[in-house]
């Protein structure tokens, strides 16, 4: 299913974390890049011109409640404006499978609300619940020593997706 369409076209490479955040930095929406390059690996989708059209970034879960060594995290997602339809599912099926072949048994990710989460749906990802935003937020520079501006972001409730490998094929 996701190898159809203009997904096809894509080809998946590692990249460095850092410059999977430099993407970022000018590409997202709404987030900015990971504090101090933080993550386990990162993804990159080349289109047919070896252009990078989107980048994903596959973490330890923020959550101690998922923290069990199986459990990953997709901690950014960002494509291009122009990128082929499919690129944000080709890119979460990738990161899946390559922790499916670690030994890890389940990655999850959150979205705003006002996401419509359709490139997880179509990678088969399952909504697992909805997330309060975060109370201390704003403390958590003094605590960590990472500068951070407030986002507005940090302030809305959001979604819990999850993809159960068990069942995943490669």
């Amino acid at each position: 299913m996701l190898e159809s369409g203009m997904a096809r076209n894509l080809r998946v490479i590692p990249t460095t974390i850092r410059e999977a955040n430099e993407f970022i930095r000018n590409h997202h929406r709404h987030h900015r890049p990971t504090a101090r390059n933080s993550g386990k690996w990162a993804l990159a989708a080349l289109d047919v011109d070896d252009h990078v059209v989107g980048v994903l970034i596959a973490a330890s879960p923020v959550s101690a409640a998922y923290m069990d060594g199986l459990t990953l995290e997709v901690s950014r997602l960002c494509v291009v404006a122009n990128a082929p339809k499919g690129t944000c599912s080709y890119l979460l099926s990738k990161c899946c499978a390559v922790w499916r072949l670690m030994g890890g048994r389940r990655v999850l990710t959150y979205t705003l609300q006002s996401e419509t989460g359709a490139s997880l749906r179509c990678a088969g990802w399952v909504l697992a619940g909805s997330v309060k935003p975060h109370k201390r937020w704003e403390g958590k520079s003094r605590c960590d020593g990472i500068q951070r501006e407030p986002l507005a972001i940090y302030q809305v409730p959001k979604y819990r997706w999850e993809k159960n490998l068990r069942e995943a094929t490669l």
